[in-house]
């Protein structure tokens, strides 16, 4: 199973912390917002990551990340010259796809939730394209998936004057490699880029498309603005605060998920051993 993590664009909501940085590599409470979507294509399986960056930011990703083998797994990179729509990752990306199937997430969308694995392994895992909807207040800001009485999709318009329903399709897609020829063949829109919304359109036109509802179960944050980076932190700060265990640790979820074993743990923790992370990592490997 292969992933794509969105880490490209100009942050511009985020102006001017984003005139120095790169938006995903900015502080949510802990950690870097790119360790949140990170981690949720790790637990949905995903181990070989394809990073797309801007091309000034692509050193400090590298720095970041490394080439992902400390937490099992093989991670790239590749430029994107310009904001060119979410779609594009699919071209951009054409090769890294290969005949395979892939999950794509937004690099700065935050999930929670305590079956969120078994549901994105659900995605990865099935056919066609699936996508995830969630109930918001203002579904006008977002793609919004509009159902019948059986509770089947029936159309997907990006940002629509009047919504048919509040559920908004979240940051977190997978496809069959069929997404690299959509993407192609999709045209652009008035502001010249490509839509993802196109692509979840093509695929529910054939019949192909399976949207899961996130229930109250659930949490999904968007941290493309200052108000909600900062009830992203909050919010992670609160869980973490109270149950005493981390979100989006790409440490913590490698090892649970056996990408690597007690040593490799010990080995990751070593040089942050006096860190409150190392710490909390340390607690980990001794409950075993």
């Amino acid at each position: 199973m292969k992933g794509i993590v969105l880490s490209g664009g100009s942050g511009t909501r985020l102006y001017p912390m984003t005139r120095a940085a790169n938006k995903q590599l900015l502080p949510v409470y802990n950690k870097p917002m790119v360790y949140y979507p990170l981690t949720t294509l790790m637990m949905a399986g995903c181990r070989e990551i394809l990073l797309v960056v801007n091309p000034s930011d692509e050193e400090s990703y590298r720095r970041l990340f490394d080439d992902g083998k400390q937490w099992g797994l093989e991670i790239r990179y590749v430029v994107q010259p310009r904001p060119g729509g979410i779609a594009e990752a699919f071209l951009i990306g054409r090769e890294f796809v290969g005949n395979d199937r892939v999950g794509l997430i937004l690099g700065d969308n935050l999930f929670y939730g305590d079956a969120l694995p078994a549901l994105a392994e659900r995605g990865a895992t099935g056919s066609g394209a699936v996508v995830y909807a969630y109930w918001v207040s203002d579904p006008s800001a977002y793609g919004v998936v509009e159902f019948d009485r059986a509770g089947r999709p029936v159309s997907i318009v990006e940002k629509p004057k009047e919504p048919k329903s509040n559920w908004a399709v979240t940051g977190l897609y997978f496809y069959d490699a069929d997404v690299c020829d959509v993407a192609a063949h999709i045209p652009r829109s008035a502001r010249g880029e490509l839509e993802i919304t196109d692509v979840n359109a093509h695929y529910l036109r054939q019949g192909r498309l399976h949207v899961e509802k996130l229930g109250r179960g659930y949490a999904w944050l968007d941290t493309g603005t200052p108000s909600s980076l900062l009830r992203a932190a909050q919010f992670v700060e609160t869980v973490e605060d109270r149950q005493g265990l981390q979100i989006g640790s790409p440490e913590e979820v490698a090892w649970r998920s056996g990408y690597i074993d007690d040593a490799g743990m010990e080995k990751l923790i070593q040089p942050i051993r006096d860190t409150e992370y190392g710490k909390y990592l340390q607690r980990l490997l001794a409950r075993g």
